[in-house]
């Protein structure tokens, strides 16, 4: 999909320099960097929610199954982090 977007007068000027050092166009780093930042911010929100039912003063079993519950969290968003990319075509 093509998509015109306003950019401060810098940043394209080092997104291209980035994309070249890189080997992939300028519309992939777009697609690259934007799949992560909403990545990271669908993780910020899910550990916020968490963090809000788990605020209230709990029992130590309640602690140990919430501490078991993160490791589980982080070990996937490590290993999201880790697969391929996927592929989308974007117009420069």
């Amino acid at each position: 999909m093509k998509t015109a977007v306003s950019l401060e007068d810098e940043l394209p000027i080092e997104a291209d320099r980035a994309a070249r050092q890189m080997g992939i166009s300028r519309s992939r780093l777009f697609t690259i960097a934007l799949e992560a930042y909403l990545r990271k911010r669908r993780n910020q929100e899910i550990l916020g929610q968490l963090n809000k039912v788990y605020a209230a003063d709990s029992s130590p079993e309640e602690r140990r199954a919430v501490a078991g519950l993160n490791r589980r969290f982080r070990s996937a968003i490590d290993s999201q982090r880790k697969r391929p990319l996927r592929h989308f075509t974007v117009n420069s």
